[in-house]
């Protein structure tokens, strides 16, 4: 699931994971806000989520209290935190919270496809 408040992130991954989800390797989701993620978790359409990409600054409720909340209700989610600012308050708090990943922007899409296929 990618949580993003930028609406053509939903384009670009689509886009850049494209042969992947054409081949049935990863399913993708997107939400507009950290509020509308945890609603799809307690949900019963995303029992099938593995992976949470989420943004840091969005508006509302930020990146790093998802991860806060997912890693305390679901610790066995992944969570990857995605950042524009390569902040070490933001890396350390986001190590403190449980991230399995920390990847700035601009995001290398070969080295993250590598990960979630992996993953």
């Amino acid at each position: 699931m990618v949580v993003d408040d930028e609406q053509d992130v939903q384009f670009l991954f689509e886009q850049r994971f494209r042969r992947e989800i054409k081949q049935n390797q990863i399913k993708l989701y997107f939400t507009l806000s950290a509020e509308q993620a945890l609603e799809q978790l307690q949900s019963n359409q995303s029992k099938c989520v593995s992976l949470i990409l989420a943004d840091i600054n969005m508006p509302g409720m930020n990146g790093l209290e998802l991860l806060r909340i997912i890693k305390e209700s679901y610790p066995n989610l992944k969570v990857f935190i995605i950042t524009a600012y390569d902040d070490e308050n933001n890396y350390s708090t986001a190590k403190t919270y449980g991230a399995d990943d920390y990847i700035t922007k601009p995001i290398e899409f070969n080295k993250l496809k590598e990960k979630i296929l992996n993953s």
